[in-house]
């Protein structure tokens, strides 16, 4: 029986530098042509080398068991990424990098990586006929009103969300707002007559990490029709230093608003009480990720 995710052995053939903050790294491999992605925001585990610089050497067969056997310090290091691109006939994948300093093993392998660097990949087997999850993309099929707001670790799934409306006969109106380190991570991004696109750069500013983005939920335009009953019960509080906040629903079948937010915990953290309870909308049409919480390493 063919499992929804496999690992791919897969070495580095070339990077690109898109912004100050940001680097796009295209991986080949023989058995990227089995891989597949579901959604903009399809997520992947990337394995990398230990402190002493040691690749990752998990068995494609039996990696799982094996990885979850090993002791916590023999573990290859692991971290969350989004496919970027992916070109199964060229056996080629893209992967964009946040670049932050030495600040943990991603980053210190993005700072150094050149071509022949080999990593491996855990990601949807094509093989695979169900749908393997690992994405929270899940709009309503009739979209009329859209509120995105990410900042840079979640800018490559934005990006790739707004491609693929930007493709469809009736994008709809949205509105997006983008958190980044510096005025030279504001990158070119499609757009349409109906969409509004908001940049704020940290870089200069007096604001902490992610209040931007707070704000922008604050004074977002949205549907008074939605308001809910739902917003007068109490919202359960989460803990973002110890629990990874992940609220996300499943797809919808009609509803003609949707809010994809995504990025540091703490700010998912007030932007979840501004909308469901301050702007009152209702479970059902939003989706809620702490991709990250600053002052913390997590797998």
């Amino acid at each position: 029986m063919r499992r929804p995710y496999r690992l791919f052995d897969v070495t580095l053939l070339r990077s690109m530098r898109l912004s100050p903050s940001l680097c796009r790294f295209t991986f080949g491999g023989a058995d990227v042509a089995y891989m597949r992605t579901c959604a903009p925001d399809q997520r992947i585990k990337v394995f990398f080398p230990d402190a002493a610089g040691k690749p990752p050497s998990l068995s494609p067969d039996t990696w799982l068991a094996d990885y979850q056997a090993m002791r916590s310090a023999d573990r290859p290091p692991r971290r969350t990424y989004t496919i970027r691109g992916l070109r199964s006939s060229d056996c080629e994948v893209d992967i964009d990098f946040v670049l932050h300093g030495s600040t943990g093993p991603a980053s210190r392998w993005a700072l150094s990586a050149v071509p022949g660097d080999k990593l491996q990949i855990v990601a949807p087997d094509a093989m695979f006929d169900g749908d393997p999850g690992g994405y929270e993309w899940r709009p309503p099929a009739e979209l009329d009103r859209l509120l995105l707001l990410a900042d840079e670790t979640a800018l490559p799934a934005v990006v790739g969300i707004l491609e693929e409306l930007a493709c469809t006969a009736r994008p709809p109106m949205t509105q997006v707002h983008l958190e980044v380190p510096t005025v030279g991570d504001c990158l070119a991004l499609p757009t349409w007559p109906s969409l509004r696109l908001h940049w704020a750069v940290r870089e200069g500013s007096p604001c902490a990490v992610g209040d931007f983005l707070v704000e922008a939920a604050r004074v977002a335009e949205l549907p008074a029709t939605l308001r809910s009953s739902v917003s007068a019960a109490p919202l359960v509080d989460i803990d973002v230093d110890q629990t990874i906040l992940w609220e996300t629903q499943a797809p919808q079948q009609d509803g003609a608003f949707y809010a994809w937010v995504a990025g540091e915990a703490g700010a998912v953290k007030a932007i979840r009480h501004l909308l469901l309870k301050e702007h009152g909308l209702p479970r059902s049409a939003t989706n809620l990720m702490g991709y990250w919480r600053q002052g913390q390493v997590r797998d």
